[in-house]
């Protein structure tokens, strides 16, 4: 399990990288995911969203693309939809609210 940092400081993005659960319907499918997300102030949401890593027995679960799922790391879980797998089988998952991985964001005291 790894957090990561943004790969361009000042952005506010933060993420996760690691092991996860996706759970489809009652299914659950042990999987990898890269997780990035920040908060936008406009609409006031924390937008999440990554890459799920290839999975067969993912894919067995999922019609037509597109499907609401459960997403769970060890620091928590959020309701997430998968959507868009690209040419290597991985899907896209996305979520807003709280992020299903750590806030670790830095508070400037000014």
């Amino acid at each position: 399990m790894t957090a990561v940092d943004a790969a361009e400081p000042g952005h506010g993005e933060v993420g996760y990288t690691g092991p996860a659960t996706v759970v489809v319907d009652e299914a659950e499918v042990a999987v990898r995911v890269e997780l990035r997300g920040y908060f936008q102030p406009i609409d006031g949401y924390f937008h999440w969203y990554g890459r799920v890593a290839a999975n067969p027995a993912l894919d067995a679960l999922v019609t037509g693309n597109r499907a609401a799922v459960l997403l769970r790391t060890p620091a928590g879980e959020r309701p997430g939809e998968l959507s868009d797998p690209d040419l290597w089988g991985r899907f896209r998952v996305s979520g807003q609210s709280t992020p299903p991985f750590a806030l670790d964001l830095e508070v400037d005291p000014r």
